[in-house]
């Protein structure tokens, strides 16, 4: 079976600073042994023009806010295009792939010019089919989707979409459900096998988005299909942030991606009826 790609997270678990998402990606590299890494990219100005209501109150959570308005903790938690320059070409020297999920089509032009292996498209925004027929057609890259909170009906729009702008091999589709964190009965982990059985041979790739705790869940995925395992990924749980409770610290990243290892070994029929290791007990204890 194909060895599982993992991607760390980071988010906006970085708080703002670039110094710190730097350690989190010489964590997630040289630690875990992450595939790549993955941030996040949205025009506050936009959000705030689609929900100002929201966006001028403050932070619903407030011990988790970084400003006395949600707008000012979206804006204290953003890094700039000039910043998510320097971090892709920091990912670069560490031999790491640098990614965002992009949040709105301002975020999308700017970091697309950027030329990232993928973009992802986070489940909040898979429906804004201005922004993906944009990034259809000017992205020449692997484009991810979640489907977290989405219908069925939404999901087929679209793979259809991306079919009608000939991406849709480009495209990876991830099993999602959005909630930080999603209690185990809340995972759905078969969605996979509708999502394998239905798109399999129509996108590029199915995947795996999870907000679980722990990793078990995400073995589980990889066996039934998922071949890119993406997990938020955090330094500290207790950090001040809403996506912290959600993320795996690295020893659990680093176990994930040990386990995914030793799995995909492990995911084979045997080549002869009694392998070499075998032989010897065989010769020992056979009756």
């Amino acid at each position: 079976m194909k060895r599982a790609r993992v991607i760390a997270e980071i988010g906006c678990n970085h708080m703002g600073s670039v110094d710190l998402a730097k350690e989190f990606i010489l964590v997630a590299k040289y630690y875990c042994h992450a595939d790549a890494v993955k941030f996040q990219k949205r025009d506050v100005a936009t959000w705030a023009e689609r929900f100002p209501e929201q966006y001028n109150a403050p932070h619903p959570n407030p011990v988790n806010a970084y400003g006395p308005t949600y707008r000012a903790h979206r804006e204290a938690l953003e890094l700039g295009f000039d910043q998510n320059r320097e971090l892709k070409a920091f990912c670069e020297s560490h031999d790491i792939i640098y990614s965002t999920s992009t949040w709105d089509l301002p975020s999308a032009k700017g970091i697309a010019a950027m030329e990232p292996a993928f973009i992802k498209i986070p489940s909040a925004c898979n429906t804004n089919t201005e922004m993906l027929s944009w990034l259809c057609d000017n992205y020449p890259g692997e484009i991810q989707l979640s489907t977290g909170m989405t219908t069925k009906e939404e999901i087929e729009n679209v793979v259809r979409l991306f079919e009608e702008h000939g991406r849709n091999k480009d495209l990876v589709l991830y099993n999602c459900t959005s909630g930080y964190p999603v209690p185990y009965e809340d995972v759905c982990l078969l969605e996979l096998k509708m999502l394998r059985e239905k798109y399999g041979d129509r996108v590029k790739e199915i995947g795996f988005s999870g907000h679980h705790i722990g990793t078990a869940v995400d073995i589980a995925a990889y066996t039934l299909g998922a071949t890119t395992i993406e997990r938020h990924f955090t330094l500290d749980k207790t950090w001040k942030g809403t996506d912290h409770a959600a993320s795996l610290e690295p020893d659990e990243l680093k176990r994930l991606v040990d386990d995914l290892d030793a799995v995909c070994k492990a995911l084979q029929y045997k080549g002869e009826e009694i392998l070499d290791i075998e032989e010897v007990q065989r010769k020992k204890l056979k009756w």
